[in-house]
């Protein structure tokens, strides 16, 4: 460093608290500023020549950041995404029963990942478990739409199915039957 760098380093360029441009003043004076308005002088852009500064109340502003993360954390969906495994040569009955469990998860408002298992020589015959894919696609497609495509992945065959949902909904949606708030019957709709 140089002697006019070291002492420029000693100034920084201050911002008032509603923002306004106080100017270069040295770190000396943008302290006594600060003590005297009763706020802190934080480092905004260290990097910069004058290193920036400006006078605000920290506190305040980390507990507005946080209210803000807060509230954003809020207002984010989570996607769940449910998993079903299957195999090409399963029993019409077992068929009903995962049928049904991916039903249940669509009408909850999850992803389902539908994956079929070859073994052995199953894996020489994966058109069976495109049609076991594509037929089951077909029976729910009035709860849900296909997001993926089945795809060959090694020993395994992987479909994504997403429910027909508007993005405004809210998992749970309203009330069927029983009352409402205020005790009238709800209609089940």
């Amino acid at each position: 460093m140089r002697v006019n760098d070291q002492i420029r380093a000693r100034e920084v360029r201050l911002v008032g608290p509603q923002g306004e441009q106080v100017g270069i003043v040295s770190i000396d004076k943008a302290l006594q500023l600060a003590a005297d308005v009763d706020m802190d002088l934080v480092e905004v852009a260290p990097t910069a020549r004058p290193p920036v500064c400006k006078l605000m109340d920290y506190g305040k502003y980390k507990y507005e950041s946080a209210q803000k993360a807060r509230a954003s954390r809020r207002n984010q969906q989570q996607t769940v995404i449910k998993e079903m495994k299957l195999r090409p040569k399963i029993d019409t009955h077992d068929y009903e029963t995962k049928k049904g469990h991916i039903v249940r998860f669509l009408k909850a408002g999850d992803k389902v990942k539908i994956t079929i298992m070859f073994r052995g020589r199953e894996q020489s015959r994966p058109e069976l478990g495109r049609r076991l894919l594509d037929k089951l696609a077909e029976e729910i497609s009035d709860l849900g739409g296909v997001e993926s495509a089945p795809k060959q992945d090694g020993r395994n065959m992987v479909m994504v199915v997403a429910p027909h949902r508007p993005k405004g909904d809210v998992k749970g949606g309203g009330r069927k039957g029983g009352r409402d708030r205020d005790g009238e019957e709800a209609t089940a709709e």
